[in-house]
């Protein structure tokens, strides 16, 4: 696994140590102004650039989902009794399903997968509810 050992503190201008090792490794390199001249240049020109792009397209971006229902085989029933909530193409991937019947909330009866991402940076969802179908 990996493990932070320090990092720049970017408000401080200094090396900031996370492990005993880390905090030798700061001693050192915050000792060397051409260091700290440095990994402030590459902060400002490099980083900050970075991020302040990153965040258009990761931060501030959303995708609105596609959705459908289907209704589907069950795995005890000789008949359909299990719908398929699909939800594919959206971003970001913090989302929350939940299924009601009129008012009711039914949650016991539904199956969710993790979170399938596409490799376009959006992400998929199906889920599955058992349940007896009837009219309306």
């Amino acid at each position: 696994s990996r493990e932070q050992l320090l990092l720049l503190g970017s408000d401080v201008g200094l090396y900031v140590g996370d492990t005993p090792f880390g905090e030798k490794q700061t001693q050192y390199w915050n000792s060397n102004p051409a260091r700290l001249e440095h990994a402030q240049t590459v902060l400002d020109w490099y980083c900050r650039h970075n991020s302040e792009l990153g965040a258009l397209f990761l931060v501030e971006r959303r995708v609105s989902p596609c959705l459908s229902i289907s209704l589907g085989p069950s795995s005890s029933q000789p008949r359909p009794s299990c719908l398929l909530y699909s939800v594919m193409n959206f971003y970001p991937a913090e989302t929350q399903q939940r299924w009601f019947q009129g008012q009711q909330e039914l949650s016991g009866h539904v199956v969710a997968p993790d979170m399938v991402p596409n490799g376009d940076w959006t992400c998929q969802l199906l889920v599955l509810m058992e349940t007896l179908p009837s009219v309306g």
